[in-house]
């Protein structure tokens, strides 16, 4: 695995910076171990703090005031994320951040790294790409949740995680509530439209793993072919 110091050198929010600076990140950073389910920070909490995925996954979930989890996205080793208190005062967390398995955060807080970022003009530049890269992902995920149907989301994360495969069978990873949050809605129309996909012949499942029978059908509930 990557060092903290090599991560900063290869990442191009960091490339920029000299040695000296390097070694001022890495001796303020604080690195956290967390195993599945750890929370990083609350959704609602003033946290103006920025973290670098050294290794595993962090997923942002957004929870409604029903009770209802959206898996908003996952970063992934090398993945930058900063509150928005981090640039604006006062500003609340907008979704949880927690382990989605083990995983090594390293986290600084505004007041520690602030005096590097007013210095570098080229990391600020470099925050503002990965900014604009983060809404358009956004907006790919808004667009789903308001016009493509649940059947169509569920086909979706269904066709991802079978990669193709056909009439084999694929390790089941994801809880219910799992699913439930990847596609926006509840743990109950998860269920129901697994068990209508399987009524349809088109997948077999069982607690531990499924059997994709029909992807072409899958997919164009995904919307990826036509006709």
């Amino acid at each position: 695995m990557m060092t903290l110091e090599e991560r900063l050198r290869a990442h191009p929010v960091f490339a920029s910076l000299g040695e000296r600076e390097r070694e001022f990140l890495v001796g303020h950073s604080l690195a956290r171990e967390l195993e599945k389910g750890d929370i990083v920070a609350l959704q609602g909490e003033v946290w103006p703090c920025l973290f670098l995925v050294g290794k595993g996954r962090i997923d942002a979930v957004k929870a409604s005031s029903k009770g209802r989890s959206l898996l908003v996205t996952t970063f992934g080793p090398g993945d930058l994320f900063w509150g928005p208190a981090f640039f604006q005062e006062g500003a609340p967390l907008p979704a949880l951040l927690a382990a989605h398995g083990r995983a090594r955060v390293y986290l600084w807080s505004r007041q520690n790294i602030e005096p590097i970022l007013l210095a570098h003009g080229r990391i600020l530049w470099e925050l503002c790409r990965l900014m604009v890269q983060r809404m358009q992902r956004a907006s790919t995920v808004l667009e789903e949740l308001a016009f493509q149907p649940v059947a169509g989301r569920l086909a979706r994360l269904l066709v991802e995680f079978s990669a193709g495969l056909e009439e084999e069978p694929i390790p089941r990873s994801l809880t219910l509530d799992e699913i439930a949050a990847r596609i926006g809605t509840t743990r109950e129309v998860a269920c129901r439209f697994l068990h209508r996909f399987a009524d349809e012949g088109l997948i077999d499942i069982t607690r531990t793993e499924f059997v994709v029978h029909d992807q072409r059908r899958l997919e164009e509930l995904a919307g990826q072919v036509k006709g």
